[in-house]
């Protein structure tokens, strides 16, 4: 076996986006990797529950053989072996998102030669992590168009702490004959209107009214339809979510309530990144950008085709985005990438 990639987790954005994304490709090229420093500047360095929940759901799916996979290892080896699909289970077991580790297994399984299906519970509307309705009416369909069979299920809705949610995948292998020409980003269309919805759970109604209203009316230009909805997850919970459906795409932009955060604080904040989006006119939304890189990456563009540097790489693959912004995540994501891709 080849001499592993080695992965430096302190460089660049510096947290758990570098270990899914080189998880992901590892298992979908059968090249092993090591990564040191893992999450070297955060408060609580090394590996997490929801950390070790996405090493252990893509060894599980490839047969790897892994060292340091235990919470607080800031050292990390995986090895993989053959992608096998079929039934999964993945509990993280506190309310560490379902959605990035399903954003890691999708691209392994893909590659599978048979269908899967995969239940994976923890926190479905948790911070600092893709929500829900992000996942399923903007990353998804952009997955499609890749030629990608994905369908996905949400069954509970979980919060921190208490957790609980759960999301059922039904994950096809590609084919490649679906493989598009060019995919690109870089037009939504005319607007069509939005809604801007505020959940809550186990907690008063009247504070989604109050987020809903706050947005609403600092974004009247946009017409958003106000809907309050409340859902008995496992605890107490609360987010407020904008969906903005053009022609060719829906945008959803969401800020998350939390303890001690006051309804205003998470209506403005829902609000002012609506805003920026609208106002760069941009069309692919700055958190999906990097969600993107990997998928265009195994299933748009080719390992034949890497060039001397990103940007030959980007022109030789045909696909462009139009992207709002380039965050820490989305260069982190290229650094990675670019190294799998120039390793033998």
């Amino acid at each position: 076996m080849n001499d592993p990639i080695i992965i430096d987790g302190s460089k660049g954005e510096g947290g758990g986006q570098m270990l899914r994304t080189s998880l992901a490709l590892s298992a979908a090229y059968g090249k092993p990797f090591e990564m040191l420093n893992i999450r070297a500047k955060r408060d609580k360095p090394g590996l997490k529950r929801q950390h070790l929940t996405c090493v252990r759901a893509v060894a599980q799916i490839c047969g790897a053989q892994v060292e340091g996979d235990e919470v607080g290892s800031m050292r990390l080896s995986f090895k993989p072996g053959k992608i096998k699909g079929g039934t999964y289970q993945f509990d993280i077991g506190t309310a560490g998102s379902v959605m990035l580790v399903a954003q890691t297994v999708i691209p392994v399984l893909l590659r599978a030669e048979e269908p899967s299906t995969v239940t994976i519970t923890g926190g479905t509307h948790v911070p600092f992590a893709p929500i829900w309705e992000f996942f399923a009416e903007t990353y998804l369909p952009e997955l499609r168009k890749m030629g990608a069979c994905v369908e996905a299920e949400l069954e509970q809705c979980g919060f921190y702490p208490a957790a609980g949610g759960v999301v059922k995948l039904r994950v096809w292998p590609y084919d490649e004959s679906k493989r598009p020409a060019r995919y690109e980003l870089t037009d939504l269309g005319a607007y069509k209107g939005g809604i801007v919805e505020g959940v809550v759970s186990h907690i008063p109604r009247s504070i989604a009214e109050a987020e809903v209203g706050i947005v609403g009316n600092q974004l009247r230009d946009l017409a958003l339809e106000r809907v309050v909805r409340e859902v008995d997850a496992l605890g107490p919970g609360n987010y407020c979510c904008a969906r903005l459906r053009y022609e060719r795409a829906t945008v959803v932009i969401s800020a998350i309530g939390t303890y001690g955060k006051s309804r205003k604080s998470v209506a403005n904040e829902a609000a002012h990144q609506i805003r920026d989006f609208v106002k760069s006119g941009k069309a692919c939304e700055k958190h999906l950008a990097d969600q993107l890189l990997v998928p265009l990456h195994l299933f748009v563009g080719t390992e034949l085709e890497w060039s001397d540097g990103w940007q030959n790489y980007i022109d030789a693959n045909a696909w462009n985005l139009a992207i709002q912004k380039e965050t820490s995540h989305y260069t982190t994501n290229e650094t990675v990438i670019a190294a799998f891709m120039s390793a033998g």
